[in-house]
């Protein structure tokens, strides 16, 4: 089943400064929202918008599960599928800027950071070949390893890519969106760190910004966590069929909107200057960068996409941020969900 990253957030708008949304401003949102999940058919949703690590506007609506008796309110936590990887290539861009790793540090291969032979070509690849998924291989396509042995460890999915799924470029020369290679990220931080991925993101991201109630996600209906919504899918249990906590470092993580915004507006209190240009500095592919979609403008987003979910963080050139998240996923939808936040985005005052 593929997997794909949104492409989108190209407008740039004026926004004025102001304290929180009044009430018509509230009323508006609102309207849009509702319209918005009966024109999907969509059960639920939780925004929120601010700067600074500061939250401006932040709303749920609707409801958490099939039956309409669960409200959703904004402690609400959704699966953010691949806006988890801006969280990785943070901690790893921390790692490089306290001299534990470098961009060009080979990964696999004697003299690689996770060690073991595994052929000329795969020892080649290096740290920024992973973070600007220019590995040559492991795409986000229906052989995409990370839906495939849900049985396996880390480790062990790992060994079996390598072995069965051959690069079909040379590393750096090809852009393929790699969810693999960003799973590859979460256990070169955990070599480097000598922490389970979880806490080590949470020691050196998560805390930083005020932020403590993100948590890998359950794989199962049994497994959800407390104030986490149900994914919604017309398939029953496509959404619980998966090892999404394997997923981890590359789309593992449950959020409210609020938490999200709280990390993308204060990439100043966790990088240096140097460190946030290099992230958000396009690679192989012109519209993304190291954890980050990213535009002209700039602005700097990502979405992240699971049966029953859909999700949008976005950072804009003036530093306001939101988060999108919605228990539903359908074709085109996370285009539209990045639509809808620019258009609230509008009427939201900062």
């Amino acid at each position: 089943m593929k997997r794909r990253v949104f492409v989108s957030s190209l407008a740039a708008w004026p926004m004025a400064a102001a304290a929180a949304a009044p009430q018509s401003e509230e009323g508006k949102i609102r309207g849009i929202a509702e319209g918005f999940l009966r024109e999907h058919g969509i059960q639920g949703m939780s925004i929120a918008y601010g700067r600074a690590g500061k939250i401006n506007f932040e709303a749920a609506y609707g409801f958490a599960d099939a039956d309409g008796a669960e409200a959703v309110t904004p402690q609400y936590r959704f699966r953010i599928a691949s806006v988890s990887k801006p969280i990785t290539a943070t901690a790893v861009m921390r790692c490089i800027e306290k001299g534990l790793l470098k961009p060009d540090s080979k990964v696999f291969g004697p003299q690689g950071i996770l060690g073991g032979d595994y052929g000329e070509d795969v020892a080649a690849i290096t740290l920024d070949h992973l973070l600007t998924h220019s590995s040559g291989g492991w795409a986000n396509d229906k052989d995409d390893p990370m839906f495939k042995n849900p049985q396996m460890n880390h480790v062990e999915l790992i060994a079996w890519a390598l072995a069965n799924q051959k690069q079909t470029h040379k590393p750096g020369e090809h852009f393929a969106y790699s969810n693999f290679g960003y799973c590859v990220l979460g256990r070169v931080l955990e070599k480097v760190l000598k922490l389970p991925y979880d806490k080590l993101i949470t020691q050196e991201v998560l805390s930083k910004c005020g932020i403590t109630s993100m948590q890998i996600a359950g794989n199962t209906l049994a497994e959800r966590r407390p104030q986490e919504v149900m994914y919604l899918t017309s398939k029953p249990g496509a959404a619980y069929g998966m090892n999404v906590s394997r997923m981890d470092s590359h789309g593992g993580w449950i959020s409210t909107a609020g938490d999200l915004v709280r990390f993308a507006s204060q990439l100043p209190v966790l990088l240096n200057q140097d460190s946030i240009r290099a992230m958000t500095t396009h690679g192989v592919s012109e519209s993304y960068a190291r954890g980050w979609n990213v535009n002209k403008v700039p602005n700097w987003w990502h979405g992240g996409s699971l049966p029953g979910t859909s999700t949008i963080m976005v950072h804009t050139a003036n530093g306001f941020c939101w988060a999108g998240l919605i228990n539903g996923r359908s074709e085109k939808l996370g285009l539209a969900l990045d639509k809808l936040m620019w258009q609230m985005g509008g009427v939201v005052k900062t």
